[in-house]
């Protein structure tokens, strides 16, 4: 696919979510497809929003498919939505060729239950591991091309671990 081509692609309509715990610390998950040659695959919870589907809604929603719970509350909302593009050479293989990345509205939620809670093994499991992460790390663990993504989430959520 040309870079003319990928220009015109729609972005994916999506939700992301920053789950703080009592000690302000945030969630992040090993993806089941991380390489060896990709240690960086570190994500917080993430998944698109369904046609009709209010995007809080849709964070929670995603939020127990992909860890097995929604004991939360919700404490912040991004003030705007959020891109990251897929690499080129990903653009045909992610969502089939469909988009050329993400547009995200990110909330924040306060986890209100126990560790014993979630539960990565789900329906169709996305994670081989979680833990318990300081915000600031967070860029650091992640893939490359989601980088950005995730400083402009800690510049954005950052006065809430303050």
């Amino acid at each position: 696919m040309s870079a003319e081509e990928i220009a015109r692609l729609p972005y994916r309509p999506c939700v992301g979510i920053v789950l703080l715990n009592a000690e302000n610390r945030v969630f992040v998950a090993k993806r089941i497809d991380a390489s060896k040659d990709n240690p960086h695959a570190w994500q917080m919870p993430q998944g698109g929003i369904d046609k009709g589907e209010d995007p809080e809604r849709a964070a929670l929603r995603e939020l127990h498919e992909e860890i097995g719970t929604d004991k939360v509350a919700v404490i912040g909302e991004s003030q705007s939505w959020l891109r990251y593009d897929f690499p080129p050479e990903l653009v045909e293989k992610v969502r089939h060729g469909r988009y050329r990345g993400q547009e995200q509205r990110w909330f924040a939620m306060r986890f209100l239950g126990k560790d014993s809670d979630i539960d990565l093994d789900t329906e169709h499991p996305e994670f081989s591991d979680w833990r318990w992460e300081n915000l600031e790390n967070l860029p650091a663990l992640t893939i490359t091309f989601k980088r950005d993504l995730y400083t402009a989430i800690v510049q954005e959520f950052r006065h809430l671990v303050a």
